[in-house]
């Protein structure tokens, strides 16, 4: 019974239409597609199969007029540290391949702006990452010697993965287990993003009103290079860090203001 099922479901992915999409083999090794979303661009995004989500920064979000989803990770993930919002994409297009309905989240990636940085004189921006929503609607065959990738539709719909994957996070832990992911128990009330200069810290974004941050006197244009001690030299890091401070604790935010650094003794409030 199991080989006759296996039959057919190869039989029917086999029945249908192959699309082959030519890349670019960046130096870095990363397969660079010429991508459209919601009819817009098309934009230089990297194709990662071992992806978890779809990844595009805020311009092409804001071109592309994603909207924010509605049933995915509510604002945003950070736990109010960092602005990383999901949105749904109504279609994704890779040459003749389609794909329709996938999640993703907005981030101006530090690892993507630093690829892009790169290799933008030669390939143009590069402004995202597509991964598994996408990926595993296809059964694919790479070519690396044509640069050609081959996508063929199986039939398989993922859903929402980052729903999925956020909520399976936050349980982490539960039943008396060790947590299995690090997060963020108190709010700060700032937003971080990648400096692209190469020096280190990383740019405070946004510092909402009356937060712990707001009046720890932090302010947004802020170089911020340690929190309690610890390099931020990323957004990652600046989250690791921020994880580490229980709520209700004092840390000190070690920013640099023009020629000036500060010394900022900030205590984050309890979350959700």
């Amino acid at each position: 019974m199991f080989a006759l099922l296996a039959t057919v479901v190869v039989a029917q992915a086999s029945a249908a239409p192959a699309v082959t999409v030519p890349f670019t083999l960046l130096p870095s090794r990363h397969m660079l597609m010429k991508v459209s979303l919601n009819g817009k661009g098309p934009y230089n995004l990297i194709f990662d199969t071992g992806a978890p989500l779809n990844l595009v920064n805020t311009r092409v979000a804001k071109d592309a007029k994603l909207a924010k989803s509605k049933g995915g990770v509510g604002g945003g993930f950070g736990f109010g540290l960092f602005n990383i919002q999901q949105v749904d994409v109504g279609t994704l297009k890779v040459g003749d391949a389609t794909a329709e309905k996938l999640p993703a989240v907005v981030m101006d990636h530090p690892t993507v702006a630093a690829i892009s940085s790169m290799f933008s004189d030669e390939f143009g921006a590069i402004e995202g990452i597509v991964g598994f929503p996408f990926f595993a609607q296809f059964a694919a065959t790479v070519d690396y010697q044509a640069k050609t990738l081959t996508l063929r539709p199986n039939g398989f719909k993922p859903g929402d993965y980052l729903l999925d994957l956020t909520q399976g996070l936050l349980k982490a832990g539960d039943r008396g287990s060790e947590p299995k992911v690090v997060g963020a128990a108190g709010l700060w009330g700032f937003a971080a993003k990648a400096a692209d200069d190469g020096k280190p810290g990383v740019t405070v974004a946004e510092v909402f009103a009356d937060s712990p941050a707001a009046k720890a006197g932090l302010q947004a244009g802020d170089r911020l290079l340690t929190l309690d001690g610890r390099w931020t030299d990323s957004v990652a890091d600046v989250y690791l860090a921020a994880s580490l401070v229980k709520p209700g604790r004092a840390a000190v935010l070690t920013v640099r203001r023009g020629d000036i650094e500060l010394s900022l003794p900030a205590t984050p409030v309890k979350g959700y």
